[in-house]
Order: structure tokens, then C-alpha cells, then sequence
């Protein structure tokens, strides 16, 4: 029950619905009553003033550039059409029976409900009540293929040349919960919310083929949620037999309240070893995969994609591939303060050497035969700039670059899941997953 819950899809077929017609229900059935000219004016005035108070509240969020990012479009509508839904129920609150309060009180919960569904509509991140919660519900990850030998080369003829699905293959891939046994160690003081994996259908068969690696991060706030990979991920496997990269989905942040700054602290523990030493590791010894770095990519979005441009440029001899999703310019791009204080001491000459550029700066060379691909939203006034400055520094540095502007996305969902399908786009043939 616990599990189902956490699974139900808020973003798409008949919850939304239910709730918002539930709510409409309700709060029609509330002024059905002798009217007076005393009530009347009152709810225009409760309603005005919720509706005042919505539309106020998104105007200070974007002049005060709370997320980064202006709010979608939808959101000011939904905060606007909520608050004053909530006036309205309010208002009915007096000069009522018993009954009618009731209905008032389950009409200002269905307000709340309903708006809470619209904005996360519009942002388009959070699929599931799990996701919008930051709590998991996926099973725990159990065996995994038997890793083969180091020194298994990368396949050739390409994979999907010689790939047939076996009988035994499912249609989808599976997400899991790298915890219990099977949790990714982190050795270096660093405590993050447990991994997930996404396994493509061609790794779920008898004899699994070695498989390609992507280890992904999300973005700040956020947790990390394969929702949105396994939907790409699926979508890609479905046109390709069943092959796909593996995914690791696994966490920068450690808290959705604390930016870590993608570097090992004092503050936070180890983050940069989690995941540059640990991740490395334990792929190693738990997947059926390509040996790295030829087969192994660093990808992140928004907060996570500083993190992966970062990596991408640290640390060539591990990932030979690199994936910034809208993503920021460099870690704290956003809000640099707290990273500054919490993760450097206020040591300003630490924060700048733990930006890409000046990483890329010192391993001239090193990026000979490396991708880097940056995407963003065409709408998105903030990140794509940074998205087309990070690539200008990786094309200068020698990576061979590629910048994907999505169309008609913002800094939200569709910017993360277009950034995705185009990443897989970009990455499968260079691992001989698809011409």
C-alpha cells in the first residue's frame, strides 16, 4: 500500500482530474444557500483578495529570483486560481451549519490539493506523489549481473549489429534501489540518500550484454528520483531492442536544503570521492558494463550539471563522456554565498580553481577524443547562455562539443527530459548502440 502510494502518478492520467473535479464539486456546492447581498460582497472580497495574494506571491519569487529561473508560465494561474479558491472556501466558514463548514474545510484542503497538482504540472519535474515527497518506493536492487573481466574490450562489430533480443527479454527496463547490500559506499565522510538504477531491457535477460554506464545527478532541490531517465531511457530501448545504457541516478546534495558544491569539505564530507573514486568502484565490481572511461559518461542537470562539467573536466581518465542539463556555469552559479562559506571557508581562490573553466585550464590536453555535450531550454534566459559559455570553454579545451537548444522548454521539465532524449541521442552511437 505504502509502496503503491508513493508510485501514483500525479503528473498525467486520472488523479489530477479526480482532484480537480473533486474540489470543483465542492466548492459549488458551497454557496448553494439564500443569497444576500452581505454574502455576496464578502466572497468577491475573499476572492479577490486570495487571488491578489496568489498572483503577488509568484511576482516576489521571480523579483527576487528565488529558484534562479522564472516560473513557468502556469504557475502565477494556478497560485492565482488556488489562493482565491481558498478565500472563497473560507468566507463559507461563517454563518454556516455544521454541514456546510465540513464542506468548506474539504474545499480549502481540495484548493490546496489542486493548485499543489497544477504547479507541479507546470514545472514538469516531479512525476510521482514518491518524487514529489523525495521518498522511494522502489525495490531494493537485489542481484545484479556478474561483472565481467577488466579487461573485456569494447564491443566490436557495434553492439546493435550483432544484438538480438532473446526470448527471454522484458519491454521495459526496471528501476531499483541501490541500498541494503547492494548501496553504493561512500568512503570519504560524504552521506547521500541512496542511488538508483535503471537497467534497460537488454540487461535484464539471461546473458545480458556489457552495457554502457551513465552516472546522472538532478538538480537542487530535488532528490534522485530515475523517473525522468527511466522515461527516456525506456522511450530510447523501445526503438533500439532493448538496448539502452545503464543509469545511475545518485546524490550530490545529501539534503535538498545544502549545496555541497560538487567538492570534498570539511562541511560535507567527501562528495568529489563519492563520486570520482566510489561510483567508479562499485561499478566495477557490481555491473555488466563497458570498461570506462570509453563507455562511461558523467551527466547532471541544473545543479547536478555543474557537478558533471566539473567531473567531465577533472577527471578525463574516468569519464570519457560529459552531459550538462541546463546546468550551471559552475558550482554555487546560482547562489555562490553559501558554497563560498560552507564549502571553501570563504577561501575565494578555492572557489574559483573548483570552477570548470579554470579545471579545463589546467590539463591541456588531456580532452583528445572526450564528448561534451550541453543542452538548455530555448526559453530559458539564464542557463542557456551558461550552457553555450561552458561549451565554448570545453570546444577550447579540446573536447569535441555539442549544444542542444530544446524548444519551447524553460529551466524545467521538458528542458530535462529533451536534454535526456538528446544526450541519448548523442552518446548511443559513439558506444555502438544505434548507427
Amino acid at each position: 500500500m505504502y509502496a503503491w502510494l508513493l508510485g501514483l502518478d500525479i503528473a498525467s492520467g486520472p488523479v489530477p482530474w479526480i482532484v480537480w473535479g473533486a474540489t470543483a464539486l465542492l466548492l459549488v456546492l458551497l454557496p448553494l444557500r439564500r443569497v444576500t447581498g452581505r454574502r455576496v460582497r464578502r466572497t468577491i472580497v475573499a476572492v479577490a483578495i486570495g487571488g491578489i495574494l496568489g498572483a503577488a506571491l509568484c511576482i516576489a519569487i521571480d523579483v527576487l529570483d528565488v529558484f534562479g529561473t522564472p516560473l513557468p508560465d502556469a504557475v502565477p494561474w494556478w497560485a492565482a486560481a488556488g489562493f482565491a479558491a481558498v478565500g472563497f472556501g473560507v468566507v463559507h466558514l461563517w454563518d454556516s451549519g455544521v454541514w456546510r463548514k465540513i464542506v468548506a474545510v474539504l474545499a480549502i484542503v481540495g484548493a490546496l490539493l489542486s493548485t499543489t497538482l497544477g504547479v507541479n504540472i507546470a514545472f514538469g519535474l516531479d512525476r510521482t506523489l514518491g518524487d514529489l515527497l523525495e521518498l522511494s518506493a522502489l525495490p531494493a536492487a537485489g542481484a545484479l549481473p556478474t561483472p565481467l573481466p577488466s579487461s573485456t574490450p569494447t564491443v566490436d562489430p557495434p553492439l546493435y549489429e550483432s544484438w538480438r533480443p532473446p526470448a527471454d527479454m522484458p519491454a521495459h527496463g526496471e528501476v531499483r534501489q541501490l541500498s541494503g547490500d547492494q548501496r553504493i559506499p561512500s568512503t570519504a565522510g560524504f552521506v547521500p540518500r541512496d542511488a538508483a538504477i535503471y537497467l534497460p531491457p537488454a540487461a535484464l535477460v539471461k546473458n545480458p550484454p556489457a552495457l554502457p554506464v551513465i552516472v546522472q545527478m538532478m538538480g537542487l532541490p530535488g532528490s534522485p528520483s530515475p523517473t525522468a531517465v527511466q522515461a527516456a531511457a525506456d522511450a530510447f530501448a523501445a526503438q533500439h531492442e532493448g538496448l539502452a545504457p545503464i543509469v545511475i541516478v545518485a546524490d550530490q546534495l545529501g539534503s535538498s536544503r545544502q549545496n555541497p558544491g560538487c567538492a570534498d569539505s570539511k562541511t560535507f564530507g567527501g562528495v568529489d570521492t563519492y563520486f570520482n573514486v566510489d561510483i567508479p568502484q562499485w561499478i566495477r565490481t557490481h555491473l555488466r558494463a563497458l570498461p570506462g572511461p570509453a563507455g562511461w559518461a558523467i551527466s547532471g542537470y541544473s545543479n547536478g550539471g555543474a557537478c558533471s562539467f566539473l567531473y567531465g573536466a577533472q577527471h578525463p581518465e574516468i569519464w570519457n563522456s560529459l552531459v550538462s542539463i541546463s546546468g550551471e556555469e559552475y558550482p554555487g552559479m546560482e547562489d555562490p554565498t553559501p558554497v563560498l562559506t560552507h564549502v571553501f571557508g570563504g577561501d575565494k581562490a578555492a572557489f574559483a580553481a573548483n570552477k570548470p573553466e579554470n579545471v579545463l585550464a589546467q590539463h591541456a590536453g588531456a580532452y583528445a577524443g572526450h564528448f561534451a555535450l550541453f543542452t538548455a531550454g530555448a526559453d530559458d534566459k539564464v542557463y542557456s547562455p551558461a550552457a553555450e559559455r561552458a561549451a565554448a570553454s570545453a570546444t577550447a579545451a579540446g573536447f569535441e562539443t555539442r549544444f542542444y537548444s530544446v524548444p519551447g522548454a524553460g529551466h524545467v521539465g521538458p528542458a530535462l527530459s529533451g536534454g535526456l532524449d538528446e544526450a541519448l541521442r548523442q552518446l548511443a552511437p559513439r558506444w555502438g548502440l544505434a548507427p
